[in-house]
């Protein structure tokens, strides 16, 4: 199993982490999504068939693009 924070600027309240993990626990293979709404971050934990690439894509289609 692999876990990631991504910083992600474009998150201002707890609806818009929640759209995060609605989201992401959609993609097959991702476990467990938590968001945190005050430092911007979201965890993601995730095994095949899952990839990091994938999950970065899937931030970008909804318009929450991690920074950096």
């Amino acid at each position: 199993m692999e876990e990631k924070t991504f910083k992600i600027p474009n998150i201002s309240c707890g609806h818009c982490t929640a759209a995060i993990r609605n989201e992401l626990t959609e993609l097959a293979g991702v476990v467990q999504v938590d968001g945190n709404p005050g430092e911007k971050t979201v965890t993601v934990q995730w095994e095949a068939p899952a990839t990091e690439a994938g999950i970065l894509a899937r931030l970008k289609e909804i318009n929450y693009p991690p920074a950096g």
